[in-house]
């Protein structure tokens, strides 16, 4: 599935099998065969999109950037240092990787961090992500508005107002909007996640659709897992073909085998969760008949006795006038004998 055709159908009456993107970043680490490799892999585990950065480290950050991050995993201290290490991939790179994808069957993604990026991926697929730290980039976020396309954005950071203040700008536009919650914590420990925003998400935009963009560590996809259940409809998640790999993104990434897991996990949570329309099932008509209570006789009751509420008693099974209608037979005349622990029936009476 296309994510424009899921954005279009998504209804926020019931949880539904969220839309999946790998998100590839620069893992490749300027190898086209690993890039290749990275999107066979996603394909595999079943992902419906994959997604790269395309950035150029000197328009990115400028040469004074402290890290963010924790080194002891990744041990780069400026951010220019680290984005001149997987700046290679440009225009045609990406277009040799958006014809593979095709080719694959998943979906081509990339997030544009500069204007000319942004103008040449536009040629390359269906929607824009924003990342978090482009919320608060307004001259950009309106470029990207400009095409005309889907837009999901990472409120990762971000105060309420500032999300506010981006979605006005969005909607201003008229782009459909996937609003994905989002912790900058490289790794987020799990007491960081707070899944629960993705109902503030919801509550304050009800007309968006909610998503997750998840940076734990993959832990059994546990924290994704919930995140659906919570109500986000699109996942994205760092991805690697190896999680031993030092540095970067590799080490809170998920891997095919995570994503494999994840699906084999949400199959038994869709068999769970069935029907979003309450209503008694098939299976459940034995149940109706024999566990619920009918009327039943407390004593004798003569022909022609009027049934007072000493008559009365209720037991199972539902093979007589129910238990509901107990007021509407106080009253009604015996057409014959009835015994004592007989179960009563409408034509008994008057």
């Amino acid at each position: 599935m296309k994510l424009i055709d899921f954005l279009n159908g998504y209804s926020s009456d019931k949880i539904i099998r969220p839309y999946m993107i790998a998100e590839a970043g620069v893992n490749h680490e300027g190898s086209m065969d690993l890039a290749k490799r990275l999107i066979d892999e996603a394909a595999e585990g079943g992902a419906h999109a994959i997604k790269f950065q395309t950035y150029r480290a000197d328009t990115i950050a400028s040469k004074d950037s402290p890290y963010y991050w924790d080194i002891t995993k990744e041990p780069t201290r400026s951010q220019h240092e680290l984005f001149k290490k997987y700046d290679k991939f440009w225009k045609k790179e990406y277009e040799e990787l958006k014809v593979y994808c095709d080719k694959g069957g998943i979906e081509f993604m990339s997030t544009p961090f500069d204007a000319e990026s942004a103008i040449f991926l536009n040629d390359l697929m269906p929607v824009f992500k924003i990342s978090s730290s482009d919320i608060t980039n307004f001259n950009f976020i309106e470029q990207q508005c400009a095409f005309n396309k889907p837009i999901i954005l990472s409120t990762g950071a971000s105060h309420l107002w500032e999300v506010q203040e981006a979605v006005d700008i969005i909607e201003k536009h008229g782009n459909k909007l996937c609003l994905m919650h989002c912790v900058l914590n490289y790794p987020t420990p799990n007491k960081n996640a707070n899944l629960g925003m993705i109902w503030d998400l919801k509550k304050k935009f009800p007309s968006h659709v909610p998503g997750y963009s998840d940076h734990t560590l993959p832990q059994s996809m546990e924290v994704i897992h919930s995140s659906v259940l919570l109500g986000a409809a699109v996942i994205e998640k760092h991805f690697t073909h190896d999680k031993s790999l030092p540095g970067n993104d590799h080490y809170h990434a998920m891997d095919k085998n995570d994503l494999k897991e994840f699906w084999r996990r949400w199959e038994f949570t869709e068999q769970l969760l069935g029907s979003f329309k309450l209503e008694a099932l098939a299976d459940e008509e034995p149940a109706r008949k024999n566990a619920r209570r009918s009327l039943v006789a407390a004593k004798d009751i003569p022909e022609g006795k009027v049934v007072e509420t000493s008559d009365l008693t209720w037991k199972r099974p539902a093979h007589g006038i129910s238990a509901k209608f107990y007021n509407d037979l106080v009253g009604k005349k015996s057409l014959r004998v009835i015994k004592e622990d007989e179960v009563l029936k409408w034509n008994m009476f008057e």
